[in-house]
């Protein structure tokens, strides 16, 4: 079986509004990060999920953007496309951070991929859009602020193999 592909997409970026629109209802949202933002394509062999990051300065990241058509969901295709971000970025930048709902199961996903709560924008959700935003079956509110220190990845791997039992939990 064929390895995933994930690309960086240079090119005709709105072609994949679609898919962008499943993380970011609103286009006028998308259309002030798209550009400016690197856009990750995960194809496995067509396409499955995608992910806009942007430099936000001071050595950080932010993930503007993550969504995986709702035919493939929970099939490890996000995961997949963090991991090789994570990989991408870490010898770059010191931290990477994101916003999204106050949902258990989205704050899960993150929380395994070494994400902590750094804040909480109350009522975002409720302010910035005109209608009621579900996800999982939960109205959003509050949008929870997320960050992941990438230094703590570089210095793991930097490490010696041998200080490792098993597989290191980075």
């Amino acid at each position: 079986m064929k390895k995933p592909e994930i690309r960086i997409v240079t090119e005709h970026k709105k072609e994949y509004l679609p898919l962008l629109l499943l993380g970011d209802e609103m286009e006028s949202n998308i259309d002030k990060y798209l550009e400016r933002g690197e856009l990750f394509a995960l194809f496995d062999p067509d396409l499955k999920s995608v992910c806009v990051v942007t430099d936000e300065g001071d050595d950080t990241l932010e993930i503007q953007n993550l969504a995986t058509d709702e035919r493939y969901q929970r099939r490890g295709y996000a995961s997949k496309l963090l991991n090789h971000i994570f990989d991408h970025y870490r010898n770059r930048y010191s931290r990477i951070i994101l916003g999204t709902g106050d949902t258990p199961g989205i704050l899960s996903f993150y929380s395994r991929f070494g994400f902590s709560v750094a804040g909480r924008e109350p009522d975002y959700f409720t302010k910035l859009f005109n209608h009621p935003i579900y996800e999982d079956g939960v109205m959003l509110r509050d949008r929870v602020l997320l960050e992941k220190d990438l230094a703590i990845i570089r210095e793991a791997l930097a490490r010696p193999a041998d200080i490792f039992i098993g597989t290191p939990s980075i």
